[in-house]
């Protein structure tokens, strides 16, 4: 299949005359005359009124972003922005010693939170480290991700912070 270039005319039959203004891997985005900017499959029925000839990039910016903001999380030491609980931001985590003569000690909350995701991001990438590591066996791998699935075991308490289940610690998995 021959991809239409930006400019390309073509009649589809459910919107009508239009132009080809952008092309991605999988669509056409076409500016129809009645029905404004329509974007349809690249297999799609139309009859083709006039072709224009031009090489088409066909991966678009956001498959190029997207691509970009895995390979950055998968290798990098780059936090993603994790939200808090709604029911704790502008909170604060009160530290109180069991001597009343010692003054307790104040943190925002957003501020541990923010220190617990930098943790939890740290280990991942520790992870990733070890998994990808060529001077290590199998055997050892294995043994070290499982002191780094304990490790999240021990820090599930602070799950209770993130207000999306998707970024909670997980321990080891009961079956």
């Amino acid at each position: 299949m021959k991809l239409l270039g930006i400019g390309s005319r073509l009649n589809h039959p459910e919107f009508g005359f239009g132009v080809v203004t952008n092309v991605d891997s999988k669509h056409y985005w076409v500016t129809f005359q009645e029905k404004g900017l329509e974007t349809i499959a690249l297999d799609d029925d139309f009859e083709l009124i006039e072709l224009v000839n031009q090489e088409v990039d066909t991966v678009s910016f956001y498959e190029v972003e997207t691509s970009l903001r895995k390979i950055l999380k998968q290798w990098s030491d780059v936090s993603e922005i994790v939200p808090i609980a709604d029911k704790f931001k502008g909170g604060k985590l009160i530290i109180e010693p069991s001597d009343t003569n010692l003054t307790s000690k104040e943190i925002p909350i957003d501020t541990f939170f923010h220190k617990i995701v930098m943790v939890r991001d740290r280990i991942r990438v520790m992870e990733q480290k070890i998994n990808a590591n060529k001077q290590l066996d199998d055997q050892d791998k294995i043994d070290l991700q499982q002191y780094i699935t304990r490790i999240y075991g021990s820090l599930t308490t602070f799950n209770v912070l993130f207000k999306l289940k998707s970024d909670h610690f997980v321990g080891v998995k009961s079956t």
